[in-house]
């Protein structure tokens, strides 16, 4: 039985009929899901509420500045707006990106209650939103403050990183690299959205492993990496629980970007962690053709069933 954490609630967060990172994703994946023949193995949670997680509010102001917080509650209750050209706040996107910080907490606490794999499918997405700016589409930097919230668990002193979505984490990373119990890896592609995650970049601790992938790059490219680098890398950390940023726009079809993964490459990807350790928090990041994206969380959660 493998957990996913949703809510039709994530639906509210309204970013525009042509947007890209859309409410249809999750449907398109909820359908996908229901559909898929492990479905009775799915266990659905909904994600506690925000008046409820007295540890949300807390750790989001370890993640970001408390203007940059109230900047996003601002935006929503005054009608909504934008924070870049990209990244769109409707009247319920504060209150909506906060059940997804919490869904992601839960996530968490499920993982190392279970000591198994759990997937959060959740939005917005969070992984470009800096300390004190939102940006590629994401308000709040999920995967960051999951990690931090998971470091003040009993019995969990490390925990890794892993983004294999197709853009690299600069939020992600910007708010971990300096944190010596928290390690980070990326692979993306180079040059992209947003223009970090160059190689060089390696954190204060040496906790920091990015490996920027040109255009074109497909799955006989990133074999040999996770095996060469990935894999080692998270090996040595020696994480107590490992987060996956889960971002499924490497795909050929993406409209996004230009990497040529198929679905399918996500179960090779999900083996790879899954041979590290099954404490292990999967949380939907990018992925804006909804046939691949779903085909590949499929992929994911299949692979954490056997």
């Amino acid at each position: 039985m493998l957990p996913v954490i949703y809510a039709d609630e994530f639906l509210d967060h309204k970013t525009g009929r042509y947007h890209p990172e859309n409410p249809e994703r999750l449907t398109a994946i909820v359908k996908a899901l229901k559909a898929a023949d492990f479905a009775e193995k799915i266990v659905w949670r909904s994600p506690t509420p925000v008046a409820e997680k007295q540890s949300l509010m807390p750790m989001l102001v370890k993640a970001h500045t408390q203007a940059y917080i109230n900047k996003v509650q601002e935006i929503a209750v005054t009608g909504g707006g934008y924070l870049d050209g990209d990244t769109a706040i409707s009247p319920r996107s504060y209150d909506v990106a906060l059940l997804a910080v919490s869904a992601w907490l839960d996530g968490v606490d499920t993982v190392i209650a279970t000591a198994n794999p759990a997937f959060v499918l959740a939005r917005p997405p969070g992984h470009h939103a800096e300390r004190d700016a939102g940006m590629g589409f994401c308000l709040f930097s999920n995967a960051a403050i999951a990690a931090l919230y998971a470091l003040e668990q009993p019995d969990i002193n490390r925990v890794a990183i892993l983004d294999w979505d197709v853009h690299h984490g600069n939020g992600t990373q910007a708010i971990v690299e300096t944190h010596p119990h928290i390690a980070y890896c990326s692979l993306h592609q180079y040059p992209c959205y947003p223009g970090t995650g160059k190689a060089s970049e390696r954190g204060l601790y040496e906790n920091i492993l990015n490996l920027p992938l040109p255009p074109g790059s497909d799955i006989t490219v990133y074999q040999p990496l996770l095996e060469s680098k990935v894999v080692p890398f998270l090996a040595k950390f020696q994480a107590d629980l490992l987060i996956v940023s889960a971002g499924y726009d490497a795909n050929a079809d993406d409209p996004l970007a230009s990497i040529n993964l198929q679905p399918e490459d996500y179960a090779l990807f999900t083996d790879s962690c899954l041979g590290l350790t099954r404490k292990i928090l999967f949380g939907l990041e990018g992925g804006y053709d909804f046939s691949t994206l779903s085909q590949s969380v499929l992929a994911t959660i299949e692979r954490c069933l056997v």
